[in-house]
Formats: C-alpha cells, structure tokens, sequence
C-alpha cells in the first residue's frame, strides 16, 4: 500500500490538489489547514544563503590514518590506524547560488571530522594562500570579488581596484590567474588549510603545522574556453560530477599530508610563518604522509545535509590548536557567528553538524531546539551531580602561554622575506612551465580587458610587472593590443 499524505504532524490529508472551498466554485476556506500549512512551509524553504561559498556541493566519507604521526599530536582523528567518519563541501568562493561551477574563482575546501572527541572542521581552499592577511580587510575585499552595488554585475574593475591597492594579494591571484583558477572538477584539486595551525603531542611538546590533502585523481583544470563554454552547458558541473562519480562507485580520495615546524624554529624564520599569504618552502619543511580521505556517500537531502552543513575552524579538538595566523583568528569568531545568523542558534544539533560524540553542554532553549540538554541542571557548577570540566579529557587550553607571547610579537614584526611579492615572482618563474605561463597570461590580460578602467588597469599592470617583470610586459602587451 502507497504511504498516506499527512500534514507535519501526520494527519491525514484529504486531497493533494484540491483547496477545501465552499461549493465546488466558492470561495476558499480558512479552515483548509493543510493548503495554509503547505503555502506558509514553501514561504519560508529558502535560508539564508552563505554570503561567502554559497554555491557548493558535498559528501560523506571515511578519514583513515596510514602513518603514525603520535609525536606530533595526541588528536583523537591522527592516532595510528584511526578510521574516522566525516563530511566534506565545496565550494566557489565569490558566486552566489546558481552561478557557475565553472567561472574563475578560488574553492572552498571545507571538512567536519566527527571524531570520539566532537567534532573538528577544517576550513580550507583549494590554494595555499589567501589574499589578505588582516582579518579587518576581509570583508572588503569580498565586496570587491561580489556584484556591483550599482549595475548588480560582476565587475573586473571592483576585482583589480582592490587588489592593485593591496600588493599582498600578489601570491593568491597568481594561482587564481594560473591554471588552478578553474578546476575540472572538486576531484581534480588539492585541499590545504592554508592557515597554520598548533598540533600538541601527549607529552605537552608543541608544533606550528599546515595541511594538505592532494588529490588521488591527479591535478585538472579547464582552460578559460573551456570553462566559458561549461558555464553555459551546464552550470552544475563541478556538483553533478561529484554526485554521479560517487553513485557510480567511483569514490574520489585525497592522500594528507603535513608540513610540521618545531615549536621554537618560528620566532626566527626567514618570514612570518603565520602570514596566510605565504607557503612554507618544501625543502624547509617536507610534506609529512598521514592518511587518506575517501568520500563514498551522497547526501540523501542535498538541503538537509549539505546547504544546513555548517563549518567552522573554532571546532578544535584536543591535541589541536590556533596560531598566531591573524586571519585564522577572525574565522575562529566570524563562522560560528554567520551559522547563528543563516540557519539559527541551534544549528549544532541539525544533522552534519550533529556529533557522534556525548553531548554534555549546559546549552539551552532558543529556536528550533529539539534535544534537551543532558544535565541534572542547566548551569555550572551544580550539586545534583551535573558534568564537569576535566583537564585530564580536555588538556591544557592549547594556546600559545606565557611563553609564546613574545613569540606572537616577533611574529609580526618585519623580516627580510616578508614582502608581498617575492613568493609570487618565484611561482611564475619557477614553478610554471612554458605553457602555464602563457596561459597566465592570456587568463590575466582577458580579465584585465573586461570592464577594467583606466586608472585601475595602468596599476594592474605595474602589480604584475612587480610580479616578474616579464609576465608583467607581456600581459601589458597583449592588453594594449600587441
């Protein structure tokens, strides 16, 4: 027998398509419940979208440690032999929902590990590096990346204003102009938390470390043709191939890997290790094997798991910590913050936010709450025997202590290798080929050529010369018709 409609409360309905009105032509009735339940329900299906990576797509899989890597952290999720259920999303940063896959633009690389400790999220890119460093020029600069206030179009001159006035975007948008601007696919790219973060081992010893997780299908990319052609064919590239190779049994991973620096090596280092606009060189600090993420499970309501799937790098377990990384700081406040706005205040307990951990919090009421809490009493300290705080589960509140806090000083103070350009000039003339160059090239003068204005442009072109003053020349060539 076919399952019977029923209202949100399951009672049954005595129609799907027919209103209950008086006659078989009156009017409608008041007294239709279901018909105002159903138009009041579709009035509000929409929450907010995510300001910044509104359009994504996502998956359930499994992270499974294959190297021991105990020396460096005590996490529950890095121990040896450790297979830890999780969630991951992409995304593009700038589009809103509906707009391309495939424009150019960084991803958003965004994981939930639900591990026996509660649950911890890494929020990444597809890139090693972002384009500010200061947590008070990110919401400027993402106006810039957005639609102009006025036309409601995407416009290049908001893009190269900003970033010609902030010389230590450099680095990002020259992987952003480069061939990983546009991926083939979400399977096709690298993950990196960019950031730096603090992994403390069970004996107390600290380290600054940076993810990576790279691709098992090995790095792809769309040409700027290729891609242009894709928006319109079919704008849902990136999520449909993400979904259909999963449904077809083919499950995408991506091996981690980590670069771990002593503790003490950061005061002295040649730049600030925890400007989010730098990489840390490989010969200085080599890639770590540590295991591998596999995502093997669709979402069974794209809404429900993945749209309400809220990421946010305050969610550190023990055994992992912040840094001094400027921008990390602001995200450990302005994530948790923006789930509270666009889904509610009790957004941890909706379905890919739920851990699979015992919840013991003193947290209560406020909308949408539907799981009480699991206390004799709903504040601490309390004699009816209520949970209690342990350092011995938790650890030491892993921070920097009175020991690091000079550290912290000398961190921002300036170093030799700590300008804006370096890292961006070594990319183009040492980490691209030929071909890759001429296609950065070609990708830059394109964008520069749509929309940019004059005063803009001319300091766009000096960007890229301060660059490498070769690419700089030559994209200026070809934007002045050479």
């Amino acid at each position: 027998m076919t399952d019977y409609t029923t209202t949100n409360v399951g009672i049954p309905v005595e129609s799907d398509e027919h209103s209950l009105t008086v006659g078989t032509d009156g009017p409608i009735l008041l007294q239709d419940h279901y018909l105002i339940e159903k138009m009041a329900q579709f009035n509000r299906e929409r929450v907010p979208e995510r300001v910044v990576h509104a359009k994504g797509g996502g998956a359930y899989g499994v992270f499974e440690v294959t190297n021991d890597v105990s020396q460096f952290t005590k996490a529950d999720l890095f121990q040896p032999g450790k297979r830890t259920p999780m969630l991951a999303r992409f995304s593009t940063v700038a589009g809103e929902q509906g707009s391309p896959d495939s424009w150019r633009d960084p991803r958003g690389f965004a994981l939930k590990f639900y591990t026996e400790y509660g649950n911890y999220d890494m929020v990444g890119n597809n890139t090693p590096v972002f384009f500010v460093r200061d947590p008070s020029k990110f919401q400027d600069f993402i106006r810039s990346q957005k639609r102009h206030f006025g036309s409601g179009l995407r416009d290049h001159d908001m893009q190269w204003d900003f970033w010609s006035l902030s010389p230590e975007s450099a680095h990002q948008v020259t992987w952003l102009m480069g061939d990983r601007g546009i991926p083939r696919t979400w399977r096709h790219m690298n993950g990196y938390s960019s950031h730096t973060y603090m992994w403390v081992n069970a004996g107390g010893e600290k380290f600054w470390v940076k993810y990576h997780f790279k691709t098992d299908q090995g790095i792809d990319f769309f040409t700027q043709e290729e891609a242009d052609h894709m928006a319109g064919a079919d704008a849902d590239v990136h999520r449909r191939d993400l979904y259909d190779s999963i449904a077809a049994g083919d499950a995408p991973s991506w091996t981690l890997y980590m670069q771990i620096m002593p503790f003490a090596d950061a005061p002295d280092y040649r730049f600030n290790p925890f400007d989010l606009t730098k990489v840390w060189p490989h010969g200085d600090y080599p890639l770590i094997e540590v295991g591998r993420m596999t995502l093997n499970k669709n979402p069974e309501d794209f809404f429900v798991h993945i749209e309400q799937a809220a990421f946010e790098p305050s969610n550190l377990v023990p055994g992992i910590g912040p840094s001094p990384d400027k921008m990390l700081l602001g995200r450990l406040f302005s994530y948790p913050d923006t789930h509270r706005y666009r889904i509610g205040p009790n957004y941890a307990q909706l379905p890919p936010n739920r851990p699979q951990a015992p919840v013991h919090s003193y947290a209560k009421d406020g909308p949408m709450r539907y799981v009480s809490p699991d206390v004799a009493r709903p504040y601490a300290p309390n004699s009816y025997g209520g949970p209690e705080a342990q350092t011995g589960v938790a650890g030491l509140p892993t921070g920097w202590d009175v020991e690091a806090t000079e550290m912290v000083r000398e961190a921002y103070t300036l170093r030799r290798e700590d300008d804006d350009w370096g890292q961006a000039g070594t990319q183009v003339r040492q980490v691209l080929d030929d071909a890759a160059r001429e296609r950065l090239v070609n990708n830059a003068a394109g964008h520069l050529l749509d929309g940019v204005s004059k005063p803009v442009l001319e300091r766009a072109l000096q960007y890229w010369r301060n660059i490498d003053k070769n690419v700089g020349d030559r994209i200026a060539a070809k934007v002045n018709g050479g």
